[in-house]
């Protein structure tokens, strides 16, 4: 992950890079694995970076070596770092951590409370939130947006790319007994003014859609995702998309199955794809008493 370009002025790049030789110490016991890492500066309970790598050493020496760094480098103190047992386990871990300790400089994988999704209820498009209704089992869902603007500004994107009415779609007034105005310009095809089918529209909005439909959780509980690194193993336990922890086997994931699991868009974008395709080892855990 690259971190981006620093707003405050004591992250700035200097004028001239100086390799930090006071950290070389501290990447002496970094190993060629999977896991996560963190740079830490004088507040210890205040992170500065935290990342993730298929092989920790090698990441770390990369922004060692990066002048558009160096301000972040000066202020590091110490580096440590988590093995996993592979690349998903990594990037759960990494996700978690961003959440829970709001490092200064990670943003992208911060808890987001406005979550929202396009449904499908009966002809219509209705946004709803996940604070509102349960994202994993919820059907019919369409896209994760961080904000309304941007869940707005997506289904208009999909209007203009599928030549749909934004009144139909109720996201404009229809003036009354004519069409739209992007009908005139021919960039609706007419279904507010009759020249098309409710129907054809609706059938293209929906292929359109279905690129981003969300998937519901596909096992009827608990699932524990095993990874491997040589003798290294863990089971990544996950209930509705969320990721609960890492135990060794799955008999020690009874305490963490009781866990609440409310649905986590971070873990529904790194888990689907490995989950749907059949990536990944997965074994059915039941919850405790």
């Amino acid at each position: 992950m690259q971190l981006p370009r620093r707003r405050r002025a004591d992250f700035a790049p200097t004028t001239e890079f100086v390799y930090p030789a006071h950290l070389k110490a501290a990447i002496a016991d970094l190993p060629a694995a999977p896991g996560v890492y963190v740079f830490h500066g004088d507040d210890l309970a205040m992170p500065l970076y935290i990342g993730k790598s298929v092989n920790l050493r090698q990441r770390v020496l990369s922004h060692l070596r990066n002048p558009d760094e160096d301000r972040l480098l000066r202020q590091t103190r110490r580096i440590s770092h988590i093995c996993t047992a592979g690349d998903i386990g990594a990037q759960l871990l990494e996700a978690q951590m961003i959440k829970t300790q709001h490092p200064l400089l990670n943003q992208k994988l911060r808890r987001n409370k406005q979550l929202c999704a396009w449904q499908r209820q009966g002809e219509q498009l209705q946004l709803v939130y996940s604070k509102d209704i349960d994202f994993a089992q919820a059907p019919d869902l369409f896209g994760l947006f961080a904000s309304r603007h941007a869940a707005i500004e997506r289904l208009r994107q999909v209007a203009d790319e599928q030549r749909l009415c934004y009144g139909h779609l109720g996201l404009e007034k229809l003036p009354a007994g004519r069409g739209c105005f992007r009908a005139a310009l021919r960039q609706c095809a007419g279904v507010c003014r009759g020249d098309e089918a409710p129907q054809a529209h609706d059938a293209r909005l929906l292929g359109a859609l279905q690129q981003l439909r969300v998937v519901c959780w596909p096992h009827p509980g608990p699932v524990g995702l095993i990874e491997r690194w040589g003798d290294f193993s863990q089971v990544h336990v996950v209930n509705n998309w969320c990721y609960l922890g890492s135990v060794a086997t799955p008999q020690e994931a009874a305490g963490l199955t009781r866990q609440a699991a409310g649905f986590d868009a971070d873990g529904y974008q790194i888990l689907v794809r490995p989950l749907m395709q059949g990536g990944v080892e997965v074994v059915s855990l039941s919850p405790g008493p």
